[in-house]
């Protein structure tokens, strides 16, 4: 496929720079596959578009703060995004560098804070192994300093409401850089609310990696390395997710993330195996899915990995159209915007707006 097939045209004003004060109250576009429907509605009447034996699969991976600011002992100022720690060097991050200048290898990098790292080696430019140069290890460095890497299209400084905001409300285990933010939407209340619906919930784990924000270069998304990330699916999930689906209930993935990780456990058979490791799933049309039944998430940047997904899911030609209708309705776009349910089966009602 050409990456070209995968633009749309988006008013940077439909951008959503902040949350809504109320999280379910994001809009909600439902998508029907196989009827065509597109209905409008609103997130805290999810339970309606849902049936009394679904299944939702939710990540509850927890944000990090991951960037730090740093200086070389000479000056100049240094901004670092750590990625992950490596198990195979006790105390190293894997980082992202951003520098006007090259740094050499060995240079410490003092924090605000007073303690230091050291730049330990170069993976490639702008891609760095690092740890701490002092009694600290890094992970505490990053509890004491680290900041929130929001996505650089949020064009404002991290605020601290986004500490909350940019976590979803069932957050457990930490490694992520960024969240998955389809999951921001829920509220306790509603999470109770579907529970009474007779709508299970259960986690898996997917430490959203730097490559969520890195652009697809390639024209041809054949070429394209998919980055790989650390994923978790515990036995008992595995045995609940196949025992709803042996039922006749749906497998309904919140976010891209937890889709990529059911698939990556998903046999040929649609049976989920337990997971724990690192995958790199790159799911683009074509793509035939195994155990996804139905897919929340939120509206995409053009030209990404999340697009491909979603088109994957629904057909290039529908998400298109549905994205442009978005466009049309004035929906929020990405992190902290609206969402939309995609649906294989004809529970969507009449199209219209619910309010």
């Amino acid at each position: 496929m050409r990456l070209s097939e995968l633009d749309y045209e988006l008013p940077s004003a439909l951008i959503a720079q902040e949350p809504l004060e109320s999280r379910s109250d994001a809009r909600l576009q439902v998508l029907d596959r196989s009827s065509g429907k597109l209905e409008y509605s609103r997130f805290y009447k999810l339970a309606g578009f849902l049936r009394e034996g679904d299944l939702l699969v939710v990540n509850d991976t927890r944000v990090i703060p991951a960037r730090l600011i740093a200086c070389k002992e000479s000056g100049g100022k240094i901004e670092l995004l750590l990625i992950r720690p490596l198990p195979e060097s006790e105390g190293a991050w894997l980082s992202l560098l951003r520098s006007h200048r090259q740094i050499k290898e060995g240079t410490r990098l003092i924090l605000d804070s007073g303690h230091a790292l050291r730049l330990l080696c170069y993976q490639r430019p702008g891609r760095a192994i690092v740890a701490s140069d002092d009694s600290k290890p890094l992970s505490e460095l990053l509890k004491e300093s680290g900041l929130l890497a929001l996505p650089p299209y949020i064009r404002r400084e991290v605020a601290a409401a986004d500490q909350d905001d940019y976590q979803t409300v069932y957050a457990e285990h930490q490694g992520a850089i960024a969240a998955p933010t389809a999951g921001l939407h829920f509220t306790p209340a509603l999470v109770q609310r579907l529970a009474e619906h007779g709508v299970q919930l259960h986690r898996v784990t997917l430490h959203v990696g730097a490559g969520t924000f890195a652009p697809v270069r390639a024209e041809d998304t054949r070429d394209h390395r998919m980055h790989s990330e650390w994923g978790a699916i515990e036995p008992a999930t595995a045995e609940a997710l196949n025992a709803v689906r042996e039922r006749g209930g749906r497998v309904v993935c919140v976010g891209t993330t937890s889709a990529r990780v059911v698939e990556s456990a998903a046999d040929e058979n649609g049976r989920l195996q337990p997971l724990a490791g690192e995958t790199d799933i790159f799911i683009t049309p074509g793509f035939r899915f195994r155990c996804v039944d139905a897919l929340m998430t939120n509206f995409h940047l053009p030209r990404s990995t999340l697009f491909m997904l979603v088109s994957a899911f629904s057909g290039l030609k529908t998400m298109r159209a549905a994205y442009a209708h978005a466009v049309q309705a004035g929906y929020r776009f990405y992190s902290y915007g609206d969402a939309c349910l995609l649906l294989r089966g004809s529970s969507a009602s009449a199209s219209g707006e619910r309010r």
